[in-house]
């Protein structure tokens, strides 16, 4: 992971291409005892939403790669935080609207 802008980053994936990804948020775990980030490189996919990653990191930067979430229960942990995420979005604009 290579730091250039706050809230961005570029990875190089598996074909050696570097991307550009924002953050979205991160954040930590009580249940499994580690930080996630959450990003997305603003693809869509063929239903027209955005993609969105999640990865285990290291918040003090001492270990700069992204590890991959190994676990379904992490995937739930993310998947929770990404709905309450969502609804708030969805809640505010209502509300302007």
């Amino acid at each position: 992971m290579n730091e250039e802008k706050k809230g961005v980053f570029t990875i190089v994936d598996e074909n050696g291409k570097e991307l550009e990804c924002e953050i979205l948020f991160t954040f930590d775990s009580d249940e499994t005892k580690k930080s996630y980030i959450v990003y997305t490189d603003n693809t869509v996919d063929e239903e027209g939403s955005t993609k969105v990653y999640g990865s285990v990191y290291d918040p003090t930067g001492q270990n700069p790669a992204l590890m991959p979430i190994e676990t379904e229960k992490e995937w739930l942990v993310i998947e929770n935080i990404l709905t309450s995420v969502q609804q708030k979005i969805d809640e505010a604009e209502g509300a302007n609207n």
